[in-house]
């Protein structure tokens, strides 16, 4: 990526930044910004066999596959020799899900299979009855159904092949009834704690305020910058339910950290609204190195009882660039704006760009915290 092509990136992206900073902040709701303590998936885990595969299961060194097949057929009644068995067409995988809060026995969930052997694909394979434990080594679920892989992958006769995406995990949609329920506890003596999904004190006595103003003066309170308790008023006491569904419409205008995010795989910068920076020197120099790679025949001499060779010749150049390198001086930004402009002026690309804003904000010139990823 040339420098003019990052400059402009950079400025387009932090320029929208810009103009949505600019306007005025929308309130988000309540709902969206917390979580009810007590109210929570659960995760599930099991061992199941995965059947009628073509030919793309196990093999013989898997021994589990072969151990889960025998105890699956004596479970069944039917009684045979570990010799005649032929495990091709069958998989053992793990069988994961995810039980979401308040699901009743009866219902269905989604559950995702992963081969733990040597199979080649899961696909076209059906997943036999598997039993699915939470951590408490309770069953909650049991799953059973045919699978669908995410891909395929095909092979020749001559060893060519062709693969898209993986074919060892597959899902099975609504392959899983509920067996328990997990208790909820939503409310303890009629305190209802929401937790913050991005914990911030300012954020914390915004929420606190806005339930105060809108079911009651009292009502709710900071228990710290992730948490916030309610105390259930008088016309909702004995309904949590009611209750939690009034917090829950509440809008909030949250904080909005000063944040710039980047990503050096694919250039991408993300700058939050409330980023600043302090009048600052920037010296910005590159270096440039090129390598030449070329093959050189070497003759022996004609009296002489040698081979025709060829030697592999390396010209290896370090340079700085034609324009050499720059110093650039930005003024305070008071805005997002005004950051936008002094960053885009740099010219740099944005993987350059990268190590210039940890420098700024190592140099304290940088009123944001950087992330790379």
């Amino acid at each position: 990526m040339s420098s003019r092509c990052g400059k402009w990136i950079l400025a387009g992206l932090l320029g929208v930044a810009s103009m949505a900073g600019g306007q005025d902040a929308r309130a988000d709701r309540v709902g969206d910004l917390c979580d009810v303590v007590g109210v929570r998936d659960n995760q599930l885990i099991g061992y199941g066999v995965v059947s009628g595969l073509n030919g793309t299961g196990d093999d013989v060194s898997a021994p589990f596959a072969t151990q889960s097949l025998l105890a699956f057929m004596k479970r069944m009644g039917v009684h045979i020799d570990a010799a005649q068995f032929r495990l091709r067409n069958v998989a053992a995988v793990v069988v994961t899900a995810t039980l979401p809060p308040f699901a009743r026995s009866g219902g269905r969930i989604d559950v995702t299979i992963s081969s733990i052997g040597n199979a080649k694909s899961l696909e076209g394979g059906v997943l036999l009855e598997t039993r699915l434990y939470g951590a408490d080594q309770h069953v909650y679920a049991v799953a059973q159904g045919p699978v669908v892989v995410g891909g395929y992958g095909a092979k020749g006769a001559s060893g060519s092949s062709v693969q898209r995406n993986i074919t060892t995990t597959a899902r099975v949609p609504a392959g899983a009834l509920v067996e328990r329920t997990v208790p909820m506890r939503m409310a303890d003596r009629g305190v209802v704690t929401l937790s913050l999904r991005e914990p911030d004190f300012t954020t914390a006595m915004r929420v606190s305020q806005a339930i105060n103003a809108a079911i009651g003066e009292g009502a709710a309170s900071p228990v710290d910058g992730g948490a916030v308790a309610v105390t259930a008023p008088a016309r909702f006491r004995g309904r949590p339910v009611d209750l939690i569904a009034a917090l829950q419409d509440i809008e909030v205008s949250p904080a909005q950290p000063a944040r710039v995010v980047i990503n050096e795989r694919t250039g991408t910068i993300i700058a939050g609204g409330d980023v600043r920076i302090a009048p600052v020197a920037i010296a910005h120099g590159g270096l440039t190195i090129v390598i030449r790679e070329q093959s050189e025949v070497v003759q022996p001499n004609p009296l002489a009882q040698g081979e025709t060779a060829k030697v592999a010749q390396s010209d290896v150049e370090a340079r700085p660039d034609a324009e050499g390198p720059t110093v650039t001086y930005l003024r305070g930004a008071a805005s997002l704006a005004d950051v936008a402009e002094a960053l885009s002026a740099l010219g740099v690309t944005p993987r350059d760009l990268a190590s210039i804003l940890q420098a700024m904000r190592t140099a304290g010139a940088l009123r944001a915290r950087v992330e790379v990823q």
